[in-house]
């Protein structure tokens, strides 16, 4: 099967992204595969809707290194395809990303992604799904019991009454926004003002009780079809270990990697997540966890796979493409008759 996979730019690819993994993975099952960014889809006057797609020209890289310098190089080849040449889209973009300097891109993904379901492409996760999870006002559509107390607001008065409220501290984020930033862990009130003004350039802000375990990190967990991501006993999960200091454990921004215990209670959290992702058909999904707290259910571009794989000797990369081909059987064997949103989980 050919997979494409929707990325904010090529150039901004690494080597530790998932995403690169997947498509590594893809590669090593005999799948093609191919890299869409937000300016490259095509609807034409005929209805028909076409991708301008990154290939790799004859080759099959084994090493992340090797494919993105491939995918950037030479090696790279620009082919213009029907959808209908593509079983799936898998949306790995983050529209954070984009929202300040190409707001243009932000609705890329999930709007084409429902013209591509439409004509009949298995998209994950689904975009009308996404389309829901487009901010953190969809977390607040979790159960109260598994989310921190939470207040969303842009008046600097109600943020500062929850303050006060919250004596053991807050942490303030934007609403709109990924990977740590504008990030802050708020002791008092007498703090508010500068970081007031810095988080709040970009919209509405979220003002959450600080969690003292949060010191230790959080974990982050793989959901895949709803359910903890798993193999022979092993977790796709590790715990993100922030640097002295800083209240981000993002990876990239200044988190350690470190092997972590899924505990029944854990479990009990994913589960209790489990219906409302099944319903908006997302399929793979990241929870970063702090004690009996969800911090954020990552559903866009959920990362840590190569970290796993450091620490536990599995890839799990694996099980998502086979995840993904026993989806595309189903799909020819019913021929397209189950909704993607629901084929997304099965």
């Amino acid at each position: 099967m050919r997979i494409a996979f929707f990325v904010n730019s090529i150039e901004g690819e690494a080597p530790y992204y998932t995403t690169t993994w997947l498509a590594l993975a893809a590669l090593a099952r005999g799948h093609e595969v191919c890299y869409v960014t937000p300016g490259d889809f095509v609807l034409r006057p005929d209805d028909s809707l076409l991708i301008r797609a990154t290939t790799l020209k004859g080759t099959k890289p084994k090493k992340p290194e090797t494919l993105l310098t491939a995918l950037k190089g030479e090696q790279a080849k620009i082919s213009t395809l029907d959808l209908h040449e593509v079983q799936v889209l898998f949306l790995r973009n983050d529209p954070s990303e984009d929202a300040d300097t190409r707001p243009w891109a932000v609705y890329v993904g999930t709007n084409f992604g429902r013209l591509a379901a439409a004509r009949g492409v298995l998209v994950v996760n689904d975009p009308d799904g996404l389309s829901l999870a487009q901010n953190k006002l969809y977390f607040q559509e979790f159960p109260e019991i598994i989310r921190p107390t939470s207040l969303i607001s842009r008046s600097i008065e109600e943020i500062r009454s929850f303050i006060e409220d919250h004596p053991g501290g807050a942490i303030l984020k934007p609403l709109q926004g990924s990977g740590g930033k504008n990030v802050f862990k708020i002791n008092s009130k007498d703090d508010l003002n500068q970081i007031f003004e810095v988080a709040s350039g970009g919209g509405y802000l979220i003002a959450q009780n600080y969690i003292p375990d949060a010191v230790a990190g959080d974990i982050r967990l793989f959901l895949l079809n709803g359910r903890p991501l798993e193999r022979d006993g092993v977790y796709a999960a590790f715990r993100r270990v922030p640097a002295e200091g800083d209240v981000r454990s993002n990876m990239h921004v200044s988190g350690t990697p470190e092997a972590a215990t899924v505990t029944p209670e854990i479990l009990e959290i994913a589960e209790r997540l489990r219906p409302k992702l099944i319903e908006d058909g997302m399929f793979l999904v990241g929870l970063d966890i702090v004690g009996d707290k969800v911090l954020e259910a990552n559903v866009f571009t959920p990362g840590g796979l190569p970290e796993i794989a450091a620490l536990h000797g599995v890839d799990f990369s694996e099980d998502i493409m086979i995840a993904l081909e026993n989806k595309v059987r189903i799909q020819e064997l019913y021929r397209g008759a189950i909704p993607n949103r629901t084929l997304a989980v099965l």
